[in-house]
């Protein structure tokens, strides 16, 4: 696992070659998008839905389920993100779309995904495969980018600005793992709280994911303001066992970091430590960039000081052959 997280800035420019080469045939009359696809797969929806938010004019949602919402129709674009192409939640969801007429078009490796693509001849974008799709981020994220600007239902910015944030994450790469170590040593023996505001949970749920498969932690995430209505309360029962990372931007509106600010006294008041990561970056796609690189290196250092395999997923494996007996 160290060496795919190492290599995630040459991801970045793979993942760059790889969608300007892609051939896309965008259909016009699209209202509303859906990603639809589950762990290190369907993140990338999750994070892309939030990056594109402020700026694109229809719907984006994410499905992680077997079936697709009554709403899905011949005017959704539905993407089709699958890294090994035989998750069967996403080849369920899959057919569904084709029954319904969706414009599709696909992510993947390989298997399932990419026959069927190919048999009812749907868009779809070939990633390389072999590795845990949690460890393969940047290719799912990237190739939606460039599918939304095909498709004509977003406009920012990409080449240039991917090639820029690959070149400073190899720059920053050895300051972020040793950040990273630093903040593993603090919690290694708590239980990771992560907070942040609606537009980086998706980067916010990509750090619970990978502290539970690569560091066999548990963890949860919640949002600002939604916590300060309901969470907040559970902390007078708050105690050391917990740890408290807070990822911000820089961008928050002021009154969510008013907000912050006071629960961090809260959150004090209970336990003694309460973190703050502070993305580094000059546009919004190089922050997040920057705090997902951050979260895989932290979840690579609590398996290493927990002595965990991090590529292992035991309990993953074991539900997916007892599901398979059915």
């Amino acid at each position: 696992m160290r060496s795919l997280i190492e290599a995630f800035p040459s991801q970045i420019r793979e993942a760059l070659a790889i969608g300007s080469q892609a051939t896309l045939q965008p259909r016009g009359g699209i209202n509303a998008i859906l990603v639809t696809g589950l762990g290190g797969s369907g993140i990338g929806g999750k994070i892309t839905s939030h990056l594109v938010a402020d700026t694109c004019e229809i719907p984006f949602l994410v499905n992680n389920e077997y079936h697709l919402p009554h709403w899905v129709d011949e005017h959704t674009l539905v993407i089709v993100s699958s890294y090994s192409g035989g998750t069967e939640e996403t080849l369920s969801a899959m057919q569904e779309a084709i029954e319904r007429g969706c414009a599709m078009a696909c992510i993947t490796s390989g298997g399932e995904v990419l026959e069927k693509a190919k048999e009812h001849g749907l868009d779809h974008i070939i990633i390389p495969g072999g590795n845990p799709p949690r460890s393969m981020l940047a290719y799912s994220l990237i190739q939606q980018l460039f599918i939304l600007k095909a498709y004509k239902l977003w406009n920012g910015e990409i080449e240039e600005a991917l090639s820029q944030i690959a070149l400073r994450l190899e720059e920053q790469r050895d300051v972020i793992a040793r950040n990273a170590m630093d903040l593993a040593v603090r919690t290694i023996d708590r239980l990771p709280i992560i907070y942040t505001d609606r537009r980086l949970e998706g980067v916010a749920i990509r750090w619970r994911q990978q502290i539970n498969e690569n560091g066999k932690k548990l963890a949860w995430h919640n949002v600002i303001p939604e916590m300060n209505h309901n969470e907040l309360v559970g902390w007078e029962t708050g105690d050391e066992a917990l740890a408290v990372i807070i990822l911000q931007d820089g961008m928050e509106i002021e009154r969510n970091r008013v907000r912050t600010e006071i629960c961090r006294g809260i959150f004090n008041a209970k336990t003694h430590v309460v973190e703050t990561i502070n993305a580094i970056g000059s546009s919004d796609l190089e922050r997040v960039f920057h705090l997902i690189y951050f979260g895989d290196w932290y979840s690579l250092h609590l398996a290493e000081l927990g002595n965990q395999d991090p590529i292992q997923i035991r309990n993953i494996d074991l539900l997916k052959n007892e599901l398979s007996k059915i």
